[in-house]
């Protein structure tokens, strides 16, 4: 069985939370980064950022965050997912739409009405009431197409 958390109520994952992450999205020289972030919002009263594990077996299995901005161009737009990630070995056994739904319904007890992501993935966020928005830029000026959903 699965089980998501906040990370700031299952702070005994912290530290293997911040490799997670890291590993997915990192780089060599931004640990610290990942580690400083994360911390913060796990110890402070911010509404965001927040992030999210999924735990199985006493293992992460999975994650995503919501955060303020994901380093692009579209600040106007408020707030993202981000980092949603399943380990390979259960991709297919419907964790992602799990992580997806409980970031809507996270989404909706901040008092928010839509979430947005930026993404070059085709397909996939469509099959879960995602719509394209429009085209916005990433931080290094890439162009990403960005979704929204729209939270009951």
């Amino acid at each position: 069985m699965i089980e998501i958390f906040e990370l700031r109520n299952k702070m005994e994952y912290f530290d293997e939370a911040v490799k997670v992450y890291w590993n997915q999205w990192g780089s060599q020289s931004n640990y610290k980064f990942y580690h400083d972030c994360m911390f913060n919002s796990c110890t402070s009263n911010c509404d965001l950022p927040r992030f999210y594990i999924a735990v199985r077996n006493n293992s992460i299995v999975g994650t995503y965050a919501i955060l303020r901005n994901d380093l692009i161009s579209r600040q106007d737009l408020f707030p993202w997912l981000a980092c949603l990630y399943v380990v390979p070995e259960l991709r297919g056994n419907r964790v992602g739409s799990i992580l997806l739904k409980h970031a809507k319904e996270e989404t909706g007890k901040l008092g928010l009405t839509k979430l947005y992501l930026s993404t070059d993935l085709e397909g996939y966020y469509e099959k879960y009431d995602w719509t394209f928005l429009t085209t916005g830029y990433i931080f290094n000026g890439d162009a990403t197409k960005i979704y929204e959903a729209t939270i009951h």
